[in-house]
């Protein structure tokens, strides 16, 4: 097969990553590549939000407030953006169209962010993409500053790939079950 179609089938998410990073002169090449999605009427109906360093303490705080924790459960919660030392919010921004509807543009940004997990894979990248309960509160929305045409799809968790990650396990799935001809 070919080099895409390997990447493709290896991929993986890592949970836990190091605390390397990628600068944002190779964020920037991968972003642009990963537009390429499919993008209907080229609406560019995303984008995305690089948290880095103290920005990482700001959305723990904002989780924590629109959980309405306190104490030990505020501080694991305002912890989880510091598993990783960059973290990517995918933004759906969605564009005035007559021709391309929310759910589509929407699609366009997870298509966006899946093309960059899979390019910072290549890149020698550990990624995971994370969500959650709170990703669309109103605190946490006020961090990312989003427009009321706007929502949260969640983040990409980016790091180093640990010496002792371990492979990806996935069982294979029967793809018949999922390619079926349109019913009669």
């Amino acid at each position: 097969m070919s080099a895409v179609f390997d990447a493709i089938s290896s991929r993986r998410s890592y949970s836990a990553v190091t605390k390397d990073a990628p600068g944002r002169a190779e964020l920037l090449t991968l972003v642009r590549a990963a537009a390429r999605a499919a993008d209907h009427g080229a609406l560019r109906p995303w984008r995305l939000i690089e948290l880095r360093g103290d920005d990482r303490v700001a959305l723990g705080t904002a989780l924590a407030a629109s959980a309405g924790l306190e104490g030990t459960a505020a501080a694991k919660l305002a912890g989880k953006p510091l598993r990783a030392s960059l973290l990517l919010a995918v933004v759906a921004s969605r564009q005035p169209s007559e021709k391309v509807p929310h759910w589509e543009q929407d699609a366009t940004a997870a298509g966006v962010a899946h093309l960059l997990s899979l390019l910072l894979e290549d890149a020698g990248w550990g990624a995971m993409w994370r969500t959650g309960g709170h990703t669309r509160s109103e605190p946490v929305r006020r961090l990312h500053g989003l427009a009321e045409t706007e929502e949260l799809l969640g983040w990409l968790y980016v790091g180093g790939i640990p010496d002792n990650a371990k492979p990806a396990v996935r069982p294979p799935i029967d793809p018949a079950a999922h390619l079926t001809p349109l019913p009669a």
